[in-house]
């Protein structure tokens, strides 16, 4: 039954109103039926620079700006802490009612809300969802000229003495990378609180840890790593997918190859604030919707490794409600359910 849940995407939910009156469908205006946007907008980042997160904001405002599919230009602030949960609390409360202020995120806006993991009481039901974007995995990586050559050698070295293994992330314990990186360590009979695991505050920290020598494995997902394996820096042991991925993984095996049962999908998406006006949100839906369409996003998405999967608002907030329930059902089998 695990691995059946495991084989789920992660995500949240938020019902959202749809219905703007017919001024504001003809201006993108707000509820005051002033025109939207009024100014700058900004896509936060809730990492640091150069993991998921980062770059997937990076990709929506560079082809939004450079296709001027938006009439306003956008930026990208990185915001660090807790594993996006530091900035979620700011979402959540000080930017609710900011129309010009988006977020992206992942399952950790699902692990890290007071009904799953419990590192902050705010989740996907203090936003507004407005679009499923990409699909990704997850990928166990160490360093070119590490002693372990497969999934089970790090796993076997694991079992035998625990706490001699560094295994490393870019999201606190119980969140994303950490699930990623224990759930093959579950799959293979070790107990997940025995496994040594360090949190650092993004995929792009987590990396710097394992090429400073500061832990010896690192769960991270597989779009981010891509570069480092052509750079010839690290060596990619397996991927949660369920088939082989393409580029420069093509040659890395799935962890069912690699001889674990388990299987992990990240989705990532992209979230407006919780009192997001009728007119700020008909204007996503349509611009996002149009994005996706685009040549340069088809081209970003293929630069990144990332796997096309849109949903729209609506169906992104009914995906993201169903996987909550998977979320907390899944940590609760690993018996980190606080």
């Amino acid at each position: 039954m695990l691995k059946k849940w495991m084989s789920i995407p992660l995500a949240g939910i938020l019902a959202v109103g749809l219905a703007a009156c017919s001024q504001e469908e003809a201006t993108g205006g707000d509820v005051a039926g002033a025109e939207y946007p009024s100014q700058n907008l900004t896509i936060v980042a809730p990492s640091g620079a150069g993991g998921g997160w980062d770059l997937t904001a990076r990709s929506i405002a560079k082809t939004m700006n450079g296709t001027e599919l938006v009439s306003a230009p956008i930026t990208v602030e990185n915001k660090p802490g807790g594993g996006g949960a530091v900035y979620m609390a700011e979402y959540a409360t000080k930017e609710a009612a900011n129309d010009h202020v988006l977020l992206v995120n992942s399952p950790p806006i699902l692990i890290n809300s007071n009904k799953a993991e419990g590192n902050s009481p705010y989740g996907y039901a203090d936003t507004t969802p407005l679009a499923q974007l990409t699909r990704d995995y997850g990928a166990i990586v160490v360093q070119a000229d590490s002693e372990f050559e497969t999934l089970t050698d790090v796993l076997d070295a694991i079992k035998e003495e625990p706490t001699a293994i560094t295994l490393a992330g870019g999201s606190a314990p119980g969140s994303m990378d950490h699930l990623v990186g224990i759930l093959p360590a579950f799959e293979y009979g070790i107990d997940p609180k025995a496994v040594k695991y360090v949190s650092y505050d993004g995929g792009g920290e987590a990396i710097a840890a394992l090429l400073g020598d500061n832990a010896d494995v690192i769960a991270t997902d597989a779009s981010t790593i891509a570069e480092y394996v052509k750079s010839g820096d690290v060596r990619v042991l397996a991927v949660s997918s369920t088939e082989r991925l393409g580029g420069e993984l093509s040659e890395v095996p799935t962890f069912k190859e690699a001889g674990v049962d388990a299987e992990f999908t990240i989705w990532r998406g992209i979230f407006g604030p919780k009192d997001m006006s009728d007119g700020a949100y008909d204007y996503w839906s349509e611009k996002l919707a149009e994005m996706t369409e685009t040549e340069e996003w088809q081209t970003e998405l293929e630069q990144n490794g990332w796997q096309s999967e849109y949903k729209d608002g609506e169906e992104f907030a009914t995906f993201l409600e169903e996987q909550e329930k998977v979320i907390v059902e899944l940590l609760t089998a690993l018996e980190m359910q606080k």
